[in-house]
């Protein structure tokens, strides 16, 4: 029905497409933005120069997203579409790269299933729309990944060796620990046990269950030379990435909040493995076997090698949060499209025209199992605050020579997103801005210095975390500041909205 050539452009477009879909939809979040899309606004508003004095004090591991971010702002302006497509950009890269690859290892219906799976997959859907790089690095796994099996099937050249090295270096420097996609590339090449030769390059959709002729090109190159040169762009990657690495554990302060590692954490990893497990193994029985590495010999490192180091690591510092392997979610994907693939060629061979409905049955099930999550990411309850809501307040409160004070000190995050909001407040705590000190919450004077100042006015507007999120104060000023208010004042306002807190104080007579 179609030719190969046009199966395998139509497969992985069909899967970006929709995952964009995915993406756009609900993509403003009911115009919310949440703390730690906070810090990503807030810096891309500053300079170049002011942005790199920052990264030398805090979030160095983020700069070249800050960057990139910036050009953006710059070019269009802050909003909550520019802050969150790079992101819906990224990942229908990655789903199409989910797409190419399934349909190379597996056959079309598998690639097809593959690419539209990732897109629907909770933890995707979070970061989906999410003004993070988290989904950025997962884009350039999944290219990373269709490098490294043109490359395992004989059909790379040097720009492809340089290519991939570049993409494995660029994600690192977008988060480090994407680097673990080395140790499973390295564990794919070794199950591959190929020596070059040539693979299936595309297929003909005849049937669901007949694949076409193959229409790849032969190549050859022996298994040592091609792990001496895949060694070699990994060194190099590693090389490129190292820097950051060593700079930013001055930095690691900033993740020491992150709980330690508890077996209760390991549960929803150990489904993931399971599922993708059970995809390997129904991939391995597959009569679809191309010229090149398995399915499940791409796809299971990827899912596993990444959190099994995740692990490693956070028992020698905790860090075990989802989002640092979110990549690792391409190898489930590719898993579950190697079984639909299967599922298809088995009822294609009693019932050949019911192998054409098998996978939109199984889309169509799966989206409305899956609806409850699908809105529930796309509600600004699903993160834990929203700035914007607490700027609302202000805006709505406050009066000409009202004070503001923030509790904790990040929560000052609202005012540098929504500085309009804030016009004709005075920050009474603030000794010196964020931009100029190099951090992403300021510098605060001394506690006797904002106490005087609480006392000069007569309402104070306070911006904090909602009882459900807030915690103890943990630094003399905020002690003071709960002090001075509780003493000194009276709430006259009390709005509690997304999270967010903000609360109208006035002097006692």
């Amino acid at each position: 029905m179609f030719t190969a050539r046009t199966v395998r452009l139509l497969v992985p477009s069909a899967a970006a497409l929709w995952t964009s879909a995915l993406g756009l939809w609900g993509l403003s979040r009911q115009n919310s933005v949440w703390r730690d899309e906070a810090a990503t606004w807030q810096v891309a508003r500053r300079s170049t120069a002011e942005i790199v004095q920052l990264l030398g004090n805090v979030d160095v591991v983020h700069g070249l997203y800050y960057l990139l971010m910036h050009g953006l702002f710059e070019l269009f302006g802050p909003g909550t579409a520019v802050l969150r497509l790079p992101s819906v950009a990224a990942t229908a890269v990655a789903a199409a790269c989910v797409a190419a690859l399934g349909h190379r290892l597996a056959g079309p219906w598998a690639g097809l299933g593959g690419g539209v799976a990732l897109g629907m997959l909770p933890a995707v859907q979070f970061y989906l729309q999410e003004g993070r790089p988290y989904a950025l690095v997962a884009a350039g796994a999944g290219v990373s990944t269709l490098l490294l099996v043109t490359l395992l099937e004989g059909r790379g050249r040097t720009v492809h060796w340089i290519a991939y090295s570049g993409t494995v270096a660029l994600c690192g420097l977008l988060n480090w620990l994407s680097l673990m996609i080395l140790p499973a590339h390295l564990l794919t090449l070794l199950l591959s046990g190929r020596n070059g030769r040539s693979g299936r390059s595309g297929h003909d959709l005849g049937g669901p269950g007949e694949p076409g002729e193959p229409g790849g090109r032969g190549g050859s190159g022996g298994s040592a030379g091609l792990g001496k040169r895949w060694a070699a762009a990994a060194v190099a990657a590693v090389a490129c990435v190292l820097p950051l690495v060593l700079f930013s554990r001055s930095q690691s302060a900033q993740v020491s909040w992150i709980p330690p590692l508890t077996w209760h954490m390991l549960i929803g990893p150990a489904v993931l493995l399971a599922v993708g497990g059970a995809g390997a193994l129904l991939d391995r029985r597959s009569p679809h076997r191309p010229d090149g590495p398995s399915a499940a010999a791409v796809g299971l490192p990827l899912l596993v090698v990444p959190h099994l180091g995740l692990v490693g690591l956070s028992l020698i510092q905790p860090l075990f949060l989802d989002r640092y392997v979110l990549f690792s979610l391409l190898g489930l994907a590719l898993l579950i499209g190697a079984a639909i693939g299967v599922a298809v060629r088995t009822v294609s061979r009693r019932l050949p025209r019911a192998g054409w409905w098998l996978l939109p049955a199984i889309v169509a099930v799966a989206a409305v199992a899956l609806l409850p999550q699908a809105l529930a990411k796309r509600s600004p309850a699903s993160r834990v605050d929203d700035v914007l809501a607490a700027a609302d307040d202000v805006r709505r409160l406050k009066r000409p020579g009202d004070a503001v004070l923030f509790f904790p000190s990040a929560r000052r995050d609202t005012r540098l997103v929504s500085p309009d909001a804030f016009s004709g407040l005075e920050d009474i705590a603030l000794a010196r801005t964020p931009e100029r000190s190099g951090t992403l919450k300021g510098v605060e004077a001394e506690p006797a210095r904002i106490r005087a100042a609480m006392l000069t006015h007569r309402r104070i507007l306070l911006v904090t975390d909602t009882p459900a999120v807030s915690r103890p104060p943990a630094t003399e000023r905020d002690r003071m500041k709960r002090s001075v208010l509780r003493n000194h004042f009276r709430i006259v306002t009390d709005t509690q909205t997304r999270g967010r807190r903000v609360t109208l104080y006035e002097r006692r007579v």
